[in-house]
């Protein structure tokens, strides 16, 4: 196999956790509207609760595309 081949291969294989990204927030986000729709009062306590596996989801996420980019053009 050629380096270059294994690069876009590589590079490919590490942009998947941007697909796990997408799907940890949209259960993330889905959860909480489920969970503030059944108790509205405690809604606004797991906000930050919220944001922080927001947070934790796309750093996850960023760090694939982070990698893939690595892989691409600087090795």
């Amino acid at each position: 196999m050629e380096p270059a081949a294994a690069k876009l291969i590589g590079a490919g294989i590490a942009c998947i956790a941007l697909a796990g990204a997408g799907v940890g927030i949209g259960t993330i986000f889905g959860n909480y509207l489920s969970g503030a729709l059944r108790n509205p009062a405690a809604a606004q306590a797991q906000f930050p609760n919220l944001l922080l596996g927001f947070a934790l989801a796309e750093a996850t996420g960023l760090f694939g595309l982070v990698v893939a980019l690595i892989l691409l053009f600087v090795i």
